[in-house]
C-alpha cells in the first residue's frame, strides 16, 4: 500500500471527445519490407531465377533467332499457360532454379503431344527407356510421359538425380540433353588431357552444344520482354487445373460433357490419353480446367446413364482385324481406328484391344490390362491361311501339335471350343508361318548313308550325329 497525498478524484469521462495523440517511441528495429505476391507467373518466375548466367555468342544468336520470331514466342507461351502454374509450384516446394520452368520451351514449345524423331514425346521430351525407369506406364492405352503431373514429377526427379551427380546446373541440362553416360565420357576425356571440365570446356555434338544458351536466351527475354520487342501473354499466378478423382471407367465424351469443356480442351489437360475411354484403375485422376471440376463433380452425382461404352478385351489368339471385328461385334474398319491397327498387320495373342461393352463383356478394366496393356502386330505375310481334313482319332489338340500351333489359336480360328468333337473329313482352318514345311522337315531324323548302294539305315539313337547333320535351331 503506498502512502503520501490522498487520491485524487478520477476526472469525468467525457464520450465523443477526440483522442489525445499517442506518442511513438523511436528505436533502431530495422525497417520491414513489404512482400507483395507476384502479379502473375512470369514476375514469380523472375523471382526464382538462380542459376549463374552464361555468356556466349550462341546465347546472342539464340536471343536473335526468338526475338525476330515474336509471333513464334506469343504461340509457344500462350500454350503453358495450362501447365506453367502447377510446374512453378513444384520447383518452389523442390527449392530448385527456376530457370528449369523453363525447359520445355527448349524441348517441346510446351507442347504435351510433342513427339521427336527419336521417339522421344511429351512436354519434357521423354526417351521410352528413360521415361520407365522413372515410372512413366507406356502401353496401348496411355503413355505417361505425356502425362502433365507424372512427366512433369519424373523431369525434376531426374534432373536432381544430375545435379547430384555432376555438382552443376549447366552440366546437369547437358546430361538430360545428351545423356549421362556420353557427359560423363566428356569429363574424362578432358581429366585425362589436363582441361577443364565445365560446360563450356567439353566436345559435346552441337545440339547440346547450344542447349544451354536456348534455355538463356529464353530466360533473358522472360527477364526483360520490352528489351527485345517480346509480348508475353498475362498469365495469372493461379492454378489452371484441378484433378478430380475418378473410381470408375468413363469415356471422354461423357466427362467432357459432365463437365462442360471441348473434348480438345480435355485433351490438352490429359495428353497420356491414347483412346476414347478413362480406365479408373490405370488413371484414377484425371485433370479438369479449376471451374469445371467443380461442375463436373457436380453433375457427376445425379448422372444416370452409362459412364463407359469402351473396354478392353485381350485376344486370345492370333488373328486378322476382320476376324477381331467379328468376336467382337464391330466393323472391321471402326476396330482399325479405335486402336491404330496399320495396314497388312495380325494382331498377336495377348493385345489388349479396346472394343464395345456389351452385356458379357461390361465390367471396368482391371489394373493389370489397364497399366500393363499391350498392342503388338505381325504381318499378315508372315502367316498362310491353310486348310486341313480331320483324320479319324483327330483331336484338336493332337490336330493342332501336328502342325506346331496352339489348340486355343485353332479353336479360335474356327470358332469352336477345345474340347470339341471333331467329324472325320471336317474341314479345320490354321494360319500356318512361312516357314512351317521347313520347320517341319527340320526335325525328322538324320538319314546316314554307309554305301552309295546301300540302303539307307537310321542313325542308332545315342549316337553322335555328324557335323553336316546338324542344323542350327529353328
Amino acid at each position: 500500500m503506498t502512502t503520501g497525498a490522498p487520491p485524487q478524484p478520477l476526472a469525468p469521462v467525457v464520450y465523443g471527445a477526440p483522442l489525445s495523440e499517442i506518442g511513438v517511441a523511436v528505436g533502431e528495429t530495422p525497417p520491414v519490407l513489404a512482400l507483395a505476391a507476384p502479379a502473375d507467373i512470369w514476375d514469380r518466375i523472375r523471382r526464382g531465377f538462380a542459376l549463374n548466367d552464361l555468356q556466349s555468342p550462341l546465347v546472342n544468336d539464340r536471343e536473335q533467332w526468338y526475338a525476330s520470331r515474336p509471333d513464334y514466342i506469343f504461340r509457344m507461351t500462350d500454350r503453358s499457360r495450362k501447365y506453367l502454374f502447377h510446374i512453378v509450384e513444384e520447383i518452389e516446394r523442390r527449392d530448385l532454379p527456376m530457370e528449369l520452368a523453363l525447359l520445355p520451351f527448349i524441348e517441346s514449345a510446351f507442347n504435351p503431344r510433342a513427339v521427336s524423331s527419336a521417339r522421344a514425346a511429351g512436354m519434357w521430351q521423354f526417351m521410352p527407356a528413360t521415361g520407365q525407369s522413372f515410372d512413366l506406364k507406356q502401353n496401348a492405352f496411355r503413355d505417361d510421359r505425356r502425362d502433365v503431373l507424372a512427366s512433369t514429377r519424373a523431369a525434376l526427379d531426374y534432373l536432381e538425380q544430375l545435379y547430384r551427380r555432376f555438382g552443376d546446373w549447366h552440366l546437369a541440362l547437358a546430361a538430360y540433353n545428351w545423356g549421362q553416360g556420353n557427359v560423363n565420357r566428356a569429363i574424362t576425356r578432358n581429366t585425362k588431357e589436363g582441361l577443364p571440365t565445365g560446360y563450356t570446356d567439353l566436345s559435346m555434338p552441337y545440339e547440346t552444344r547450344e542447349y544451354v544458351p536456348k534455355l538463356q536466351a529464353v530466360k533473358n527475354i522472360v527477364a526483360d520482354p520490352k528489351n527485345y520487342g517480346v509480348e508475353l501473354p498475362p498469365i495469372g499466378n493461379h492454378p489452371f487445373f484441378d484433378t478430380v478423382t475418378i473410381d470408375r471407367d468413363m469415356d471422354v465424351d461423357v466427362i467432357a460433357n459432365l463437365a462442360e469443356v471441348e473434348i480438345d480442351d480435355f485433351r490438352a489437360l490429359n495428353p497420356s490419353l491414347n483412346r476414347p475411354v478413362v480406365m479408373a484403375a490405370g488413371t484414377p485422376n484425371i485433370l479438369l480446367p479449376w471451374d469445371n471440376a467443380a461442375i463436373f463433380e457436380n453433375r457427376l452425382k445425379t448422372h444416370t446413364g452409362p459412364l463407359a461404352t469402351w473396354t478392353a478385351w485381350v485376344v486370345p489368339t492370333t488373328m486378322t482385324p476382320a476376324q477381331a471385328a467379328s468376336r467382337v461385334g464391330m466393323s472391321e474398319a471402326e476396330l482399325r481406328r479405335v486402336n491404330a491397327i496399320p495396314p497388312r498387320m495380325m494382331v498377336r495373342a495377348g493385345s489388349s484391344l479396346l472394343v464395345p461393352r456389351t452385356a458379357q463383356r461390361n465390367g471396368d478394366v482391371p489394373i493389370h490390362v489397364a497399366d500393363n496393356g499391350h498392342l503388338t502386330f505381325q504381318p499378315e505375310s508372315a502367316s498362310r491361311r491353310t486348310v486341313v481334313r480331320v483324320r479319324k482319332g483327330d483331336t484338336l489338340t493332337q490336330l493342332a501339335g501336328r502342325y506346331g500351333v496352339s489348340p486355343v489359336s485353332v479353336a479360335g480360328w474356327n470358332k469352336i471350343a477345345v474340347n470339341a468333337k471333331l467329324k472325320v473329313g471336317q474341314q479345320i482352318t490354321l494360319m500356318l508361318p512361312h516357314r512351317a514345311g521347313v520347320a517341319k522337315a527340320a526335325t525328322k531324323k538324320p538319314v546316314r548313308v554307309t554305301k552309295p548302294s546301300a540302303k539307307p539305315s537310321v542313325r542308332k539313337s545315342g549316337s553322335k550325329p555328324s557335323s553336316s547333320s546338324k542344323r542350327p535351331p529353328g
